[in-house]
């Protein structure tokens, strides 16, 4: 989402556009930017342009529309190092919010503890080849267990899906 920004567009500006390309309307973005402002926790800094924004403030800007605004799939790609953390603990609850919701929510995390406690379901990516897809604490320990042997940092890949029935 960040990644998409206009660096001469405000954040409130940047949110809207945004909230539209999710799919909403103009009006529908227009009501959500004080929920956004509030989430982001960027408060009068919505109102400058996103060049003046460090990385941290970009992401958090990114992450609060994406998950006030439904998208029918969040793609979340380490967020959660992101900001103090009282907002990391916002964040956290926000997804599982939303991952006990009806959206799918794809997470991408280097954090085994956290993958263990967000995610049902998991699936290990190694050089872009899928090595296993399975439930998230053993797909997390049998991850821990290799890199151990060989003293790797590999990114793990996680994909959290509806309960399994």
């Amino acid at each position: 989402m960040a990644a998409g920004f206009d660096e001469e567009l405000t954040g409130r500006d940047n949110a809207i556009i945004s909230s539209m390309l999710l799919g909403h309307s103009k009006k529908v973005a227009i009501d959500n930017m004080d929920e956004i402002n509030e989430f982001s926790e960027l408060g009068l800094s919505f109102l400058e342009p996103v060049k003046t924004y460090s990385s941290g403030m970009k992401a958090r800007l990114g992450f609060s529309t994406a998950i006030t605004m439904h998208a029918d799939v969040l793609l979340v790609d380490e967020v959660l190092g992101v900001g103090d953390a009282n907002f990391r603990v916002k964040a956290e609850k926000a997804i599982l919010d939303k991952i006990n919701s009806d959206q799918t929510v794809v997470f991408v995390s280097h954090s085994a503890n956290q993958i263990k406690r967000l995610c049902n379901r998991a699936v290990w990516l190694e050089n872009g080849e899928i090595i296993r897809v399975g439930y998230a604490q053993e797909v997390v320990d049998e991850y821990k267990e290799y890199s151990q042997k060989i003293k790797i940092k590999s990114r793990i890949t996680v994909l959290v899906q509806y309960e399994l029935q």
